[in-house]
């Protein structure tokens, strides 16, 4: 009986939850990612909703829970570093801007990686640069190794996959947000605390620490543009863009920008959101970022990519992978869709561009950090609260437990 084969390009989170299961129904799976490692490192996400009960049902909640950063909740301040209003975390599956279960993207890969040890092929250091799709099935060239042929190829890479523009040549898939974030990691002093702290200020420009399970603070500065392209700037060029636009900005923003200067990590991304007007062609398929990345600002990115790994995987375990593909796209789509539908005004109602704009916004977010807006569960909690439980999870038996 032959063993159905598929390789999956991406090992972040989408492409080891596939394979996870995959592997739990039988299939031969091998993940082929342009990195020579698998990477630890990463900012902090949230596991919510649908994903939290995927994680569940994989067996991982535990460990995502081992390896949590600690974050107790989410605190606005001015440009000196007073608290404007403060938010506790979630104590759902998915409440809070603070989600209850906050990782490191790193973490939360390894964890997944782990389950498909001894089952899934990894290829490091490669990537895909040719897809030929036959009839019964896809022949692969790679960038360094020999052509192979697989069942199926499942595309799980991120926002901007360069393996999707090989299967969808002629689709402009990025809807672009107008918003870029410099992500690093820098030391932890004494003043830092166990909340994401957010500092908001005019034209558009934003300022967040968070702290890790790892001794050090994540931190991020966003602002808005409309300009193209700055991502593809080499560092010293984003660093002299980052201290231009952060020159006048208080509270952590020097800081930030002193450790850029001292070769802290920096990586930096123009956000947007991947919407395709079909997740598959022939024998290829797409899930978690390159299908449908809901971008960090929904807070949902995660618990898509885990979803969607399962409900693919199911459904090819359940149907030939034409049917499959419909199914998959049928039942996550409707999901997808509440994911990326942003609270109004987003990003730009949290980054205002007019002084009168931030008064107004710090003046909201005082009055919905009160006891009183808290136990009337107003504003702050429809805020921050994502559609995560959106969804009906099948449930799709296996052939042998999962591990």
């Amino acid at each position: 009986m032959h063993t159905p084969t598929v390789l999956i390009s991406g090992a972040s989170i989408a492409g080891p939850a596939v394979a996870y299961w995959l592997n739990a129904h039988g299939w031969r799976t091998t993940i082929v990612e342009r990195f020579d490692e698998l990477r630890d490192d990463g900012q902090n996400i949230d596991v919510r909703g649908a994903g939290r009960e995927v994680s569940r049902r994989m067996g991982i909640e535990d460990d995502i829970r081992a390896a949590t950063t600690g974050e107790k909740g989410t605190e606005f301040v001015d440009a000196t570093g007073r608290p404007l209003a403060r938010f506790a975390a979630g104590t759902s599956d998915s409440g809070g801007a603070t989600a209850e279960l906050e990782v490191l993207r790193g973490q939360l890969s390894r964890i997944i990686v782990d389950r498909t040890r001894g089952e899934t092929e990894y290829v490091l250091g490669d990537q895909i640069v040719a897809l030929e799709d036959g009839e019964n099935h896809v022949t692969v060239r790679f960038a360094h190794g020999a052509a192979r042929t697989f069942d199926l190829v499942i595309i799980a890479e991120g926002l901007r996959s360069r393996t999707r523009a090989l299967l969808f040549p002629d689709k402009d898939a990025v809807h672009e947000l107008d918003f870029y974030t410099a992500y690093s990691t820098i030391p932890r002093t004494p003043a830092d605390t166990d909340l994401w702290r957010w500092h908001s200020a005019a034209r558009g420009r934003s300022v967040t620490l968070r702290p890790d399970n790892l001794g050090t603070i994540r931190a991020t500065l966003s602002f808005l543009s409309e300009v193209r392209g700055l991502q593809e700037l080499d560092r010293d060029s984003l660093t002299t863009v980052l201290r231009h636009t952060f020159a006048d900005v208080g509270w952590a923003a020097p800081r930030i920008l002193d450790a850029l200067d001292d070769d802290a990590p920096l990586y930096f991304d123009a956000v947007g959101q991947t919407r395709m007007p079909s997740w598959s062609s022939g024998r290829v398929a797409l899930v978690g970022d390159a299908a449908y990345c809901s971008s960090p600002i929904s807070g949902m990115s995660t618990s898509l990519a885990l979803t969607g790994a399962y409900v693919l995987a199911g459904e090819l375990s359940a149907h030939p992978h034409t049917t499959a593909f419909r199914r998959y796209e049928t039942l996550m789509r409707p999901y997808v869709d509440q994911a990326q539908k942003l609270p109004p005004g987003t990003p730009r109602v949290a980054n205002p561009r007019s002084r009168a704009g931030l008064a107004t916004m710090n003046t909201v977010l005082r009055i919905a950090g009160t006891p009183t807006a808290a136990r009337l569960g107003g504003l702050a909690s429809r805020w921050f609260t994502p559609p995560a439980d959106a969804i009906n999870l099948p449930t799709y038996p296996l052939p042998r437990p999962a591990h």
